[in-house]
């Protein structure tokens, strides 16, 4: 009676390159015959773990742009913004480019990103239009790199206006949310494994 063959696919190891052989259905940390280096297979619940964190930073979202983001104190006289009001005042005053940067990294690339993500977590079982999937996370591995502009523009702007007893910033619960929302992003996006676009139903 002939032996059944168990399907394998071949793992390339992120050290040293080394094409090792592994069954489809294993999901464990392969050890490397060649550089002994630890690499992950594949990860049965990253695409839950991606959904579930996407989906969070998805809630947090809305409230992230439109709570109060920080109070400024000059002389005494207290005003609140959020960062979409704090767009609007920036585009009102004649700083174009500077609103701009906050909207793209603000609101509309966190946004994209996390659509992305839930997508990919929602189909990555579906082996239909793999390509274009990989398209769209290496999309989301691009623009991830520029998450924290946003915040490393506010941080220069609080430097300038921080003039001694003149002025106060204060964070306020906006940047609370925002904050969680980069950190759920973040795990999401870490959690996310690419090599389940390309595993076939048959396979599994």
């Amino acid at each position: 009676m002939e032996e059944t063959k168990t399907p394998t696919r071949y793992l390339v190891c992120e050290v040293c390159g080394y094409h090792m052989p592994v069954p489809v259905h294993v999901r464990a940390t392969i050890i490397c015959d060649r550089c002994g280096s630890r690499n992950t297979r594949l990860n049965p619940k990253s695409t839950k773990l991606t959904a579930a964190f996407s989906f969070t930073a998805l809630i947090l979202y809305l409230p992230a742009n439109f709570f109060p983001f920080m109070t400024l104190e000059i002389y005494g006289n207290k005003t609140t913004s959020t960062i979409w009001s704090g767009i609007l005042q920036l585009s009102d005053t004649g700083y174009w480019p500077i609103a701009i940067i906050v909207f793209l990294a603000s609101i509309l690339i966190p946004l994209m990103k996390l659509l992305i993500l839930f997508y990919l977590s929602a189909t990555a079982k579906n082996n239909r239009r793999a390509r274009f999937k990989t398209t769209l996370y290496h999309i989301v591995e691009a623009i991830g790199r520029w998450s924290m502009l946003d915040i490393f523009l506010l941080a220069v702007l609080v430097a300038i206006m921080k003039l001694g007893n003149l002025a106060e910033v204060r964070p306020e619960s906006g940047s609370i949310m925002f904050l969680l929302v980069v950190i759920f992003t973040m795990l999401a996006s870490a959690y996310f494994d690419p090599q389940m676009l390309w595993e076939r139903e048959s396979d599994d």
